[in-house]
């Protein structure tokens, strides 16, 4: 079962269509067999956190706040890399802004 701050290829299926595409994402959590991502993209012009070489992407990326959805480890393609301390703690940092903006209005 994938961890928190793992960065998986997955078989995602857009909104806007019935294609199923491999994506980069990244997990935040699983709950129930509830695998709970957030999308990359290699658009580095999206707002997001962004994801470098170093970090280990396969290129520069974005990892975007504002794509969350859920998974089965079924989607799940193979493991890709697992964000540092850092990454992780800055991802959750951008996720919790959100979160509070909502609760606020």
């Amino acid at each position: 079962m994938p961890e928190a701050g793992n960065v998986i290829l997955a078989k995602i299926q857009f909104t806007d269509t019935f294609e199923i595409k491999k994506r980069p994402a990244v997990v935040l959590f699983e709950e129930f067999g509830n695998i709970v991502v957030a999308g990359i993209t290699s658009n580095v012009e999206m707002k997001g956190i962004a994801l470098s070489k170093k970090d280990g992407a396969i290129k520069e990326s974005v990892i975007k706040t504002n794509y969350i959805f859920t998974l089965t480890e079924k989607a799940i393609e193979k493991p890709l890399f697992t964000l540092n301390k850092q990454k992780k703690q800055e991802l959750y940092k951008e996720l919790e802004k959100k979160l509070h903006r909502l609760t606020d209005s």
